[in-house]
């Protein structure tokens, strides 16, 4: 699944875990890094996230998305959406493979959604030859 985004702009069907009550966020590439954002709060500029896109660093990352998840964002192809997953930085640098966030490419409306019954690991090392 990979897309390529409208807007910067997005909007969180539901708050992100942590972060209630921000929805609306602006995704800003980070320069010289294809592929690596810093997710940041609209209402709330020192709220952000860093997210990579898994097309372009986790090609064999594969979620399946609900039925129920793909109509809440309103996802009518695989190619609607973009998928984004957290970063979490530092001395080994993890990425969170089990709650990605699915963006609808199109409209810019995305959640950060819980992968049931999945076995995707919640901190996956990120590093040269990372496999999943």
């Amino acid at each position: 699944m990979s897309s390529t985004l409208t807007s910067p702009t997005l909007r969180f069907v539901s708050p992100p875990p942590g972060l209630a009550p921000l929805t609306d966020f602006v995704l800003d590439e980070i320069d010289g890094s294809a592929g690596l954002y810093s997710l940041e709060a609209s209402a709330q500029p020192t709220t952000r996230l860093f997210v990579l896109d898994a097309a372009i660093f986790l090609p064999s990352y594969t979620p399946v998305i609900s039925d129920e998840q793909s109509a809440a964002l309103s996802l009518t192809t695989p190619d609607d959406a973009l998928v984004l997953v957290v970063v979490n930085p530092g001395e080994s640098t993890t990425v969170n493979l089990m709650a990605p966030i699915v963006v609808n490419a199109r409209s810019g409306t995305c959640a950060q959604l819980i992968l049931d019954d999945q076995d995707w690991p919640l901190h996956a090392e990120l590093g040269a030859g990372t496999s999943f």
